[in-house]
Protein backbone atom coordinates (compact mmCIF):
# COMPACT_ATOMS: atom_id res chain seq x y z
CA UNK A 1 0.00 0.00 0.00
CA UNK A 2 1.69 3.41 -0.80
CA UNK A 3 2.09 6.07 1.45
CA UNK A 4 -0.50 8.05 0.02
CA UNK A 5 -3.60 6.42 0.41
CA UNK A 6 -2.83 4.03 3.52
CA UNK A 7 -5.60 5.08 5.95
CA UNK A 8 -3.70 5.20 8.80
CA UNK A 9 -4.05 8.93 11.19
CA UNK A 10 -1.15 10.82 11.55
CA UNK A 11 -0.22 13.19 14.83
CA UNK A 12 1.32 13.40 17.95
CA UNK A 13 2.70 10.50 19.50
CA UNK A 14 2.72 9.84 23.45
CA UNK A 15 4.88 6.77 24.48
CA UNK A 16 4.25 5.41 27.80
CA UNK A 17 4.87 2.02 29.76
CA UNK A 18 2.02 -0.40 31.20
CA UNK A 19 2.33 -2.47 34.19
CA UNK A 20 4.05 -5.36 32.00
CA UNK A 21 6.47 -3.41 30.86
CA UNK A 22 5.43 -2.95 26.88
CA UNK A 23 6.15 0.39 25.63
CA UNK A 24 3.15 2.06 24.22
CA UNK A 25 3.47 4.43 21.79
CA UNK A 26 -0.33 5.74 20.61
CA UNK A 27 -1.12 9.31 19.64
CA UNK A 28 -2.43 11.78 21.58
CA UNK A 29 -5.16 13.98 20.82
CA UNK A 30 -8.20 11.96 21.49
CA UNK A 31 -11.30 14.26 22.17
CA UNK A 32 -13.58 13.49 25.33
CA UNK A 33 -16.75 12.53 24.05
CA UNK A 34 -15.78 12.00 20.27
CA UNK A 35 -16.35 8.03 18.94
CA UNK A 36 -14.00 6.09 19.87
CA UNK A 37 -11.89 4.34 17.17
CA UNK A 38 -8.44 2.06 17.06
CA UNK A 39 -5.65 3.64 15.07
CA UNK A 40 -2.58 2.08 15.05
CA UNK A 41 0.55 2.98 16.94
CA UNK A 42 3.17 5.21 14.35
CA UNK A 43 5.30 3.07 13.50
CA UNK A 44 8.35 5.55 12.27
CA UNK A 45 8.19 6.19 15.58
CA UNK A 46 7.98 2.87 17.14
CA UNK A 47 11.46 2.57 15.07
CA UNK A 48 13.80 3.89 17.33
CA UNK A 49 12.29 2.06 20.77
CA UNK A 50 13.05 -1.32 18.29
CA UNK A 51 16.16 -0.22 17.57
CA UNK A 52 17.31 1.19 21.28
CA UNK A 53 16.05 -2.46 21.91
CA UNK A 54 17.80 -4.23 19.08
CA UNK A 55 21.44 -2.34 20.43
CA UNK A 56 20.73 -3.25 24.06
CA UNK A 57 21.45 -6.66 24.99
CA UNK A 58 18.76 -8.13 26.79
CA UNK A 59 16.48 -5.15 26.15
CA UNK A 60 13.00 -6.02 25.20
CA UNK A 61 10.20 -3.35 23.43
CA UNK A 62 7.38 -4.32 22.55
CA UNK A 63 4.80 -2.00 20.80
CA UNK A 64 1.20 -3.05 21.11
CA UNK A 65 -1.00 -2.19 18.31
CA UNK A 66 1.42 -3.02 15.41
CA UNK A 67 0.78 -6.65 14.34
CA UNK A 68 0.53 -8.60 11.56
CA UNK A 69 -2.29 -6.58 10.51
CA UNK A 70 -0.50 -3.56 10.43
CA UNK A 71 -1.34 -0.93 7.37
CA UNK A 72 2.15 1.05 7.59
CA UNK A 73 4.95 -0.12 5.58
CA UNK A 74 7.68 0.99 8.28
CA UNK A 75 6.61 -2.11 10.16
CA UNK A 76 8.94 -3.54 8.45
CA UNK A 77 12.04 -2.04 9.72
CA UNK A 78 12.01 -4.65 12.07
CA UNK A 79 12.82 -7.47 9.78
CA UNK A 80 16.09 -5.08 8.92
CA UNK A 81 16.81 -5.54 12.91
CA UNK A 82 16.25 -9.59 12.35
CA UNK A 83 18.34 -9.76 9.72
CA UNK A 84 21.26 -7.70 11.55
CA UNK A 85 20.36 -10.06 14.52
CA UNK A 86 17.81 -9.05 16.65
CA UNK A 87 15.15 -11.45 17.94
CA UNK A 88 11.87 -10.21 16.30
CA UNK A 89 8.23 -11.50 16.87
CA UNK A 90 5.38 -10.30 15.08
CA UNK A 91 1.79 -11.38 16.85
CA UNK A 92 -1.70 -10.38 15.79
CA UNK A 93 -1.74 -7.60 17.54
CA UNK A 94 1.60 -6.26 19.21
CA UNK A 95 5.45 -6.51 17.80
CA UNK A 96 8.43 -7.23 20.17
CA UNK A 97 12.41 -6.63 19.40
CA UNK A 98 14.97 -8.18 22.01
CA UNK A 99 18.52 -7.33 21.71
CA UNK A 100 21.14 -10.46 21.32
CA UNK A 101 24.21 -8.91 21.40
CA UNK A 102 24.58 -9.47 17.73
CA UNK A 103 24.59 -6.95 15.04
CA UNK A 104 25.54 -7.56 11.74
CA UNK A 105 26.11 -5.29 8.27
CA UNK A 106 23.79 -5.50 6.10
CA UNK A 107 23.05 -3.47 2.21
CA UNK A 108 19.52 -2.92 2.25
CA UNK A 109 16.97 -0.98 0.16
CA UNK A 110 14.89 1.13 2.12
CA UNK A 111 13.47 3.32 -0.37
CA UNK A 112 9.59 2.02 0.62
CA UNK A 113 10.79 2.22 4.18
CA UNK A 114 12.90 5.44 4.11
CA UNK A 115 11.61 7.59 7.11
CA UNK A 116 12.90 5.00 8.93
CA UNK A 117 16.88 5.65 7.22
CA UNK A 118 18.22 7.44 9.84
CA UNK A 119 17.17 4.82 12.48
CA UNK A 120 19.33 2.59 10.87
CA UNK A 121 22.11 4.93 9.67
CA UNK A 122 22.12 6.00 13.58
CA UNK A 123 22.80 2.54 14.70
CA UNK A 124 25.21 1.28 12.16
CA UNK A 125 28.04 2.20 14.11
CA UNK A 126 27.25 -0.56 16.35
CA UNK A 127 27.64 -3.05 13.77
CA UNK A 128 29.82 -6.18 13.32
CA UNK A 129 30.29 -5.03 9.59
CA UNK A 130 29.48 -1.98 6.92
CA UNK A 131 25.98 -1.01 6.49
CA UNK A 132 24.83 0.07 3.05
CA UNK A 133 21.58 1.89 2.52
CA UNK A 134 20.36 2.44 -0.88
CA UNK A 135 17.42 4.00 -2.92
CA UNK A 136 16.42 6.67 -0.61
CA UNK A 137 17.18 9.53 -2.74
CA UNK A 138 13.69 10.58 -1.72
CA UNK A 139 15.32 11.25 1.96
CA UNK A 140 16.84 14.44 0.44
CA UNK A 141 13.50 15.95 0.38
CA UNK A 142 12.03 15.68 3.86
CA UNK A 143 12.47 18.39 6.62
CA UNK A 144 15.81 18.39 5.62
CA UNK A 145 18.32 16.34 3.44
CA UNK A 146 18.34 13.87 5.68
CA UNK A 147 20.64 11.24 4.26
CA UNK A 148 23.07 14.28 4.61
CA UNK A 149 22.42 14.80 7.76
CA UNK A 150 23.10 11.40 8.88
CA UNK A 151 26.36 11.59 7.26
CA UNK A 152 27.58 15.03 8.52
CA UNK A 153 26.42 13.88 12.27
CA UNK A 154 28.36 10.36 11.79
CA UNK A 155 31.44 12.45 10.94
CA UNK A 156 31.19 14.14 13.97
CA UNK A 157 31.03 11.09 15.91
CA UNK A 158 33.98 10.15 14.22
CA UNK A 159 32.92 7.41 12.35
CA UNK A 160 33.58 6.67 8.26
CA UNK A 161 30.99 7.26 6.01
CA UNK A 162 30.50 8.27 2.39
CA UNK A 163 27.16 9.04 0.49
CA UNK A 164 25.84 8.99 -3.08
CA UNK A 165 22.51 10.32 -5.13
CA UNK A 166 21.25 7.63 -3.22
CA UNK A 167 22.79 5.80 -0.46
CA UNK A 168 24.86 5.87 2.55
CA UNK A 169 27.47 3.64 3.51
CA UNK A 170 28.40 3.05 6.99
CA UNK A 171 31.51 1.50 8.54
CA UNK A 172 31.87 0.46 11.84
CA UNK A 173 33.01 2.36 14.71
CA UNK A 174 33.05 4.03 17.94
CA UNK A 175 31.06 7.34 18.11
CA UNK A 176 33.22 10.02 20.14
CA UNK A 177 30.98 10.78 23.61
CA UNK A 178 30.23 13.77 24.15
CA UNK A 179 29.72 14.95 20.17
CA UNK A 180 26.86 17.76 19.54
CA UNK A 181 24.43 16.63 17.25
CA UNK A 182 23.20 19.02 14.29
CA UNK A 183 19.56 18.17 13.89
CA UNK A 184 18.89 20.78 11.07
CA UNK A 185 15.14 21.32 13.00
CA UNK A 186 14.70 17.75 11.94
CA UNK A 187 12.48 15.50 14.37
CA UNK A 188 13.85 12.54 13.16
CA UNK A 189 17.13 13.41 13.51
CA UNK A 190 16.79 14.04 17.05
CA UNK A 191 14.76 10.65 17.34
CA UNK A 192 17.46 8.66 15.14
CA UNK A 193 20.35 9.84 17.41
CA UNK A 194 18.74 9.46 20.86
CA UNK A 195 19.27 5.66 19.90
CA UNK A 196 23.02 6.42 19.10
CA UNK A 197 23.22 8.14 22.49
CA UNK A 198 22.26 4.96 24.51
CA UNK A 199 25.74 3.82 23.59
CA UNK A 200 27.47 6.99 23.35
CA UNK A 201 27.51 9.38 26.57
CA UNK A 202 26.89 12.93 26.18
CA UNK A 203 25.53 13.56 23.17
CA UNK A 204 23.99 17.18 22.72
CA UNK A 205 21.60 18.15 20.32
CA UNK A 206 21.09 21.93 19.04
CA UNK A 207 17.52 21.88 18.69
CA UNK A 208 16.78 18.86 20.96
CA UNK A 209 12.43 20.38 21.11
CA UNK A 210 11.98 20.01 17.30
CA UNK A 211 10.51 16.85 18.22
CA UNK A 212 7.47 18.71 19.52
CA UNK A 213 6.26 18.26 15.64
CA UNK A 214 5.30 14.69 16.10
CA UNK A 215 5.97 13.60 19.01
CA UNK A 216 6.69 16.36 22.09
CA UNK A 217 7.20 13.89 24.72
CA UNK A 218 10.04 11.80 23.08
CA UNK A 219 12.58 12.25 25.79
CA UNK A 220 10.40 11.79 28.76
CA UNK A 221 9.25 8.55 27.27
CA UNK A 222 13.16 7.27 25.69
CA UNK A 223 14.19 7.97 29.24
CA UNK A 224 12.01 5.26 30.17
CA UNK A 225 13.29 2.52 28.59
CA UNK A 226 12.86 -1.02 30.03
CA UNK A 227 16.25 -1.76 31.39
CA UNK A 228 17.92 -5.04 29.66
CA UNK A 229 17.45 -8.19 31.40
Amino acid sequence: MGRRSRPVARGRHHGTEDSSGNLRVGRAGHAPGSPACAIEPDASTASYFFAAAAVTPGREVTVPGLGTGALQGDLRFVEVLRRMGAEVEVAADRTTVRGTGVLRGLTVNMRDISDTMPTLAAIAPFASGPVRIEDVANTRVKECDRLEACADNLRRLGVPVATGPDWIGIRPGTPAPGTGIRTFGDHRVVMSFAVTGLRTPGLSYDDPGCVRKTFPGFHEAFARLPEAR
